[in-house]
């Protein structure tokens, strides 16, 4: 599947604590600009269901773990997300569910595109037909 890929982004190692960078157009191929996070979600609930017509993104598990499964309209894979160091590169026309969240986990999103309602496709038979 070439629009979807673990992205590994760099790991400082320090006694303090670890840290990870992402850099637009350096280890994230794109713009970003849009960031957001989801984080609380209760057990058994899903997140995503949608596909985006021009907005790529990296998901990362900053904390805890979770599973994105995707599909391009002929490949389905699943993702199982867990560590801060690694985002999975997703993008456009890729449907994306997000699911099996670990208590805890937190999902940081980098978006190349500010948030515009029309640039979503939410209805899955709308996604069959654009992929076709």
């Amino acid at each position: 599947m070439e629009r979807v890929s673990i992205i590994d982004l760099p790991k400082i190692v320090d006694p303090r604590g670890n840290l990870t960078v992402a850099e637009q157009m350096k280890n994230v191929p794109f713009d970003i600009a849009r960031v957001y996070w989801t984080y609380d979600i209760p057990s058994g609930e899903r997140r995503g269901g949608h596909a985006h017509r021009t907005c790529q993104e990296v998901i990362i598990a900053v904390s805890g773990s979770f599973d994105v499964e995707v599909f391009d309209g002929h490949v389905r894979q699943t993702f199982h997300l867990n560590h801060p160091y690694q985002g999975l590169y997703v993008g456009t026309n890729v449907w994306r569910t997000l699911e099996d969240f670990s208590s805890g986990a937190v999902c940081l999103v980098l978006a190349s595109e500010l948030f515009d309602e029309d640039e979503y496709i939410y209805d899955y038979n709308e996604f069959l037909q654009i992929v076709k």
